[in-house]
């Protein structure tokens, strides 16, 4: 049940000894996949096969990537490596993630509605937001998050360049968690992704690693010089605010402590707070469920690189001109619009849903309020929403036992103490056995 106990939506129940996901309650948020012992829930990403399917196709690795290797393996040998795996083309989303920084550093100076406003970063807390805090939706930022806008640019580049159709240009973003698949097949704002598919890093790693190998030295200082430094921040918790010097932000990281922040935020303690980075993964990207290396270490490698970049005064970063002039233009902005995701209520009938509302309460007040889990629930509360619905039986939970033991030895005790129904009971008994041998 390790994986139901994880769940930050209480969208897993176990039932007849198997775990089952409750659709419409998951976030894709893949604490579930990094829970359980025995593998038994899979991350379906794209194979490399899919790679066939286009005439010329681009691999757009996640910054997170950049922290799989050696602290000497800087990104622009990672994308040359790439190249060699069977992609025509490894495109670096450092720089489009250092344009939608800026891009949204102009949105924090002109908005004027309630705060703090919430990156839309991690797919996983835009769901957990349409899900279980619907009321804070239009405080998410509606700017494009960097691997769409990359993805988006790369296909009409492309496309001029080659003459070819966008269809036939494809984009795989190479992802550290699952919920990035999912956001690009069910995008969040109901609208349609640029990107074609995605890969894990973990499926990716060994290849590329051999490919890196054979892959030329070049001078470590020319290397340094090609990367953003505010693209390098996304990877990591904090590393928007840290490389934007936001001062009144705060960025949390992990669903648990997502969950209090967030809980925060609707009782209005948070109000003074500009901004809120937020990733479902501990440390941010780098800590993905789809990553290879220790988080810790992947965490340290881009501190460390963004500190150097610092030292030595290299700041190869997007012209702040030009994309105030695109964001001028609505360039960045998102296409659809975030929706909330309401959960199903106990009943379209607003008398019956309250009805069984108090029914819930009541069950709930019977129970013992210790969370076991051995109904198949992850708590009490939740077990008694189940049982209102339908979907369990009183009797599930452990503790009723002696309850249920109490009422059959009572049943028993009334039949023993009346002799005509026990006449009966045994009369009918003979009847039930003669049919049974009839039947042999």
């Amino acid at each position: 049940m390790k994986c139901m106990r994880v769940c930050p939506t209480q969208a897993i129940r176990v039932r007849g000894g198997k775990a089952r996901i409750i659709e419409e309650k998951c976030i894709d948020c893949g604490e579930c996949i990094t829970a359980c012992p025995h593998g038994a829930i899979v991350p379906l990403t794209d194979p490399f096969g899919e790679l066939s399917k286009f005439r010329h196709t681009v691999a757009i690795p996640s910054p997170a990537m950049y922290a799989q290797f050696g602290r000497e393996i800087l990104p622009e040998k990672i994308l040359s490596g790439i190249k060699k795996l069977g992609f025509d083309d490894a495109f670096d989303l450092a720089l489009t993630c250092g344009e939608v920084s800026f891009a949204i550093q102009e949105y924090l100076r002109e908005y004027k509605g309630p705060k703090p406003l919430i990156s839309n970063a991690c797919p996983a807390v835009v769901r957990l937001v349409q899900v279980k805090y619907p009321e804070l939706i239009d405080q998410i930022i509606p700017i494009e998050p960097p691997r769409e806008l990359a993805a988006r640019e790369v296909k009409k580049k492309k496309s001029n360049q080659l003459k070819l159709k966008e269809k036939d240009i494809g984009t795989f973003y190479l992802t550290p968690c699952p919920v990035k698949m999912i956001s690009i097949k069910q995008p969040a704002e109901k609208g349609k992704s640029y990107l074609d598919g995605a890969i894990s890093i973990s499926d990716i790693y060994g290849p590329l690693l051999s490919a890196l190998d054979s892959t030329e030295k070049g001078s470590y200082r020319k290397a340094l010089e090609n990367i953003c430094i505010l693209g390098l921040g996304w990877a990591m918790d904090g590393g928007i605010c840290r490389t934007l010097r936001l001062k009144n932000c705060l960025a949390v990281s992990g669903l648990a402590d997502i969950l209090k922040v967030f809980d925060d935020i609707e009782r209005g303690t948070l109000r003074n707070i500009d901004f809120i980075e937020a990733y479902s993964c501990r440390q941010g990207c780098v800590g993905g469920s789809l990553t290879v290396e220790n988080v810790y270490i992947s965490y340290n490698k881009i501190l460390k690189l963004i500190e150097t970049l610092e030292y030595e005064q290299i700041k190869a970063c997007p012209d702040i001109r030009e994309v105030r002039k695109l964001y001028n233009q609505k360039y960045f902005f998102i296409k659809g619009k975030f929706e909330p995701r309401p959960l199903t209520p106990l009943d379209s009938d607003l008398a019956k849903a309250i009805k069984k509302r108090k029914e819930k309460e009541e069950i709930y007040e019977s129970l013992p309020k210790i969370d076991c889990g051995a109904c198949g629930a992850p708590t009490c509360i939740t077990f008694a929403e189940d049982v209102v619905r339908g979907e369990a039986e009183l009797a599930d939970c452990i503790f009723n036992l002696p309850q249920k033991f109490k009422e059959l030895s009572q049943e028993f005790s009334e039949l023993i103490n009346r002799p005509d129904l026990l006449s009966q009971s045994k009369s009918d008994s003979k009847k039930t056995s003669k049919k049974g041998k009839a039947i042999k």
